[in-house]
């Protein structure tokens, strides 16, 4: 994953207010910190940000006034409606350093021809991996799979360098036959061999 370069500088001001100020100006609040460091807050350039995040897990190479830092997208809050970022939570990462996250998990393949359907129990999957060589995905594929196979986390095929974390009894496609719905219509023989109603008694 390649290293997306920012501009920041130091957010002096707090509050609502404040960042409702920053962000009517093209400035999106955030917080860098770990490693023991104090948390520092700064402004992004939101465009510039909004296009570095749209990629899971973003490594961010961050100038804040002239001293860098290595960081991890790691929690976007965004509007509810407009979708606008309105502040990001920055994890300091170091070179070669391992650092745990979420994984989307991509499915492709076409199944086993027939009545079959799968149904993706799990959309991500936690990862272990190296800070600047992180998955954007792991591809799972369910070409020629039938009905009653499943595809479970130990199943997945992982990068070099990559180490699973979760329970590898982890259920992530499950294959089965598609439920054929009865929608209770009656055939035209059925309804002539249907006996009468008995007519009402005077």
């Amino acid at each position: 994953m390649s290293e997306q370069k920012l501009a920041a500088t130091i957010r002096t001001e707090f509050g609502k207010g404040a960042a409702r100020k920053a962000r009517v100006a093209g400035k999106i609040p955030a917080v860098i910190y770990g490693h023991g460091a104090d948390v520092m807050h700064i402004l992004l350039p939101a465009k510039a940000t909004t296009l570095a995040v749209r990629t899971p897990n973003a490594l961010l190479d961050i100038d804040v006034d002239g001293e860098a830092h290595l960081a991890l997208a790691k929690d976007i809050q965004r509007d509810p409606i407009k979708q606008i970022i309105e502040h990001i939570d920055l994890l300091t990462v170091r070179k070669g350093e391992k650092v745990e996250v979420e994984v989307n998990v991509h499915v492709e393949g076409e199944l086993a021809p027939g009545a079959n359907v799968f149904n993706q129990e799990a959309n991500t999957v936690l990862v272990s991996a190296d800070a600047t060589n992180l998955p954007e995905t792991i591809t799972v594929s369910i070409e020629g799979r039938k009905a009653g196979e499943h595809i479970h986390a130990s199943d997945l095929e992982l990068p070099a360098g990559v180490e699973l974390l979760l329970d590898p009894e982890t259920m992530v496609i499950n294959i089965s036959e598609s439920a054929v719905q009865d929608l209770g219509e009656t055939t035209e023989t059925e309804a002539a061999a249907a006996p009468a109603a008995p007519a009402d008694e005077a």
